[in-house]
């Protein structure tokens, strides 16, 4: 029986404790949301203006991820030190810092890619629509994350590439400029006049819609000499800003155009000769 009673007597006592405790609870938790979202009203505020200074989608996507994780861990600590618990907000926040040692060790890899995704935001190597290859993936940027960059191949698959991978590997962006150069091969036969043929390749190419004619002039230089052809290389410039051509498209309409106007020229273009010796006793 006196076990019942101190039971009770002890239940007496959380419970006083739990009503004085409730509204201290409650008037934290909405002091907390009322700074979260008065602070959440600052951080569009500054992603707007910054989105409005750059063109740079990577860096406003990772700042807007980099800022709710921070408002979010600030909210917690307000919440913590307006009920009173200075002591368990002091404690968590010097726990914190050892445990994120500890943690720094077990998950270097993803500390790493947080630590490369912090780098590329504000180095910025590339931006969202940049057609890159890092180590064997390349395509096009779709956006970066806080731990690994989306990246769409020219054959539509999706590839989530680490940020730590693109820090510690060459990265190659096509497009930082807006210019890729496009190139392909003729091969002619020895017989040709092979300055009218590079003429008429010339005027073919600048022809094409797409191409650049001004401060890139497409060019021809002669690359190889086989057995049997005289290979041509052409290099054309493109603006891949310029969304009303394909880069696809360009080469293909070159060199249909091309083939037909040496055609039309009568130009040889032969194909390889093997030959074939029997030799009989």
């Amino acid at each position: 029986m006196k076990v019942l009673n101190d039971l009770i007597a002890q239940l007496e006592g959380y419970y006083d404790v739990f009503i004085v405790f409730l509204p201290k609870f409650i008037i934290g938790i909405l002091f907390a949301f009322l700074v979260y979202k008065i602070l959440k009203i600052f951080e569009k505020r500054i992603l707007k203006y910054l989105d409005s200074k750059t063109e740079d989608k990577l860096l406003i996507n990772f700042l807007d991820g980099v800022m709710d994780i921070g408002l979010m861990i600030f909210a917690i600590f307000v919440f913590l030190y307006s009920i009173g618990q200075t002591g368990l907000a002091s404690g968590i926040l010097g726990a914190a810092t050892f445990t994120s040692v500890v943690i720094g060790f077990a998950f270097k890899d993803i500390a790493e890619n947080f630590l490369a995704g912090v780098i590329m935001a504000f180095n910025r190597p590339f931006r969202v629509g940049d057609y890159v290859m890092t180590g064997s993936v390349e395509g096009s940027i779709v956006e970066m994350s806080l731990r690994e960059t989306h990246i769409k191949t020219a054959d539509g698959k999706d590839v989530f590439v680490p940020n730590g991978q693109i820090i510690k590997t060459p990265l190659y962006n096509y497009t930082i400029d807006g210019y890729l150069r496009g190139n392909f091969m003729v091969g002619v036969s020895y017989d040709s006049e092979i300055e009218s043929v590079r003429a008429i390749i010339l005027d073919i190419v600048k022809s094409i819609p797409g191409v650049l004619n001004e401060n890139k002039l497409p060019r021809t230089h002669v690359k190889n000499l086989n057995t049997n052809t005289v290979d041509i290389e052409v290099h054309y410039w493109i603006n891949t800003f310029d969304k009303r051509y394909s880069g696809l498209e360009i080469k293909s309409l070159a060199q249909t155009q091309v083939i037909e106007a040496l055609n039309k020229a009568e130009v040889g273009m032969p194909a390889n000769i093997v030959e074939l010796k029997n030799y009989s006793k």
